[in-house]
């Protein structure tokens, strides 16, 4: 199931700079993460937001998931 999810991921240099996106829309994933981040429940989400599906969201975050499982962590300045 994992590689299904995550293939809702795209890295597009034509859309968004070639940022992480939901499947090639102009949606980023940091977008997505920081309305989770923010407090908005799924279902919030999914109200604001027509076009994404509850699999983008856990695509997300998986894909954040894989990122931030590093070897080497380099501290961000707060």
């Amino acid at each position: 199931m994992d590689n299904t999810i995550i293939s809702r991921i795209t890295l597009n240099q034509e859309v968004c700079q070639g940022k992480p996106t939901i499947r090639n829309m102009r949606f980023t994933v940091t977008q997505m993460l920081e309305l989770v981040a923010s407090g908005m429940t799924f279902e919030e989400i999914l109200e604001d937001y027509s076009f994404i599906e509850r699999d983008d969201i856990l695509a997300c975050m998986l894909y954040a998931s894989r990122i931030s499982d590093a070897k080497t962590l380099i501290p961000l300045a707060a």
